[in-house]
């Protein structure tokens, strides 16, 4: 499943075209590498999203093309969250 769309049914971030634009601003990492929207997630991959102050980071558990609402977030595993100050 491409990235964005990930982003999008896990509910990470609400809207597709807003996952597509933070991973065109290098703000989305997958393994530690910054990826586009189209890059391809498989299970195990570990993505990380700044949002502003707060830097979150997850592990994909699976790739359900869709998904209910109280679902989502059984699609990641919570790995940990970071508040960052801003400059």
């Amino acid at each position: 499943m491409r990235l964005d769309k990930y982003l999008k049914v896990s509910r990470l971030i609400k809207r597709r075209t807003v996952a597509k634009d933070v991973a065109n601003a290098s703000r989305v990492l997958v393994n530690d590498i910054p990826a586009k929207p189209s890059k391809e997630l498989k299970i195990g991959d570990i993505i990380t999203v700044e949002f502003g102050t707060k830097v979150v980071k997850v592990k994909v558990i699976s790739l359900e093309a869709s998904v209910k609402k109280a679902d989502a977030t059984l699609m990641y595993e919570f790995l940990s969250e970071e508040k960052r100050e801003q400059n």
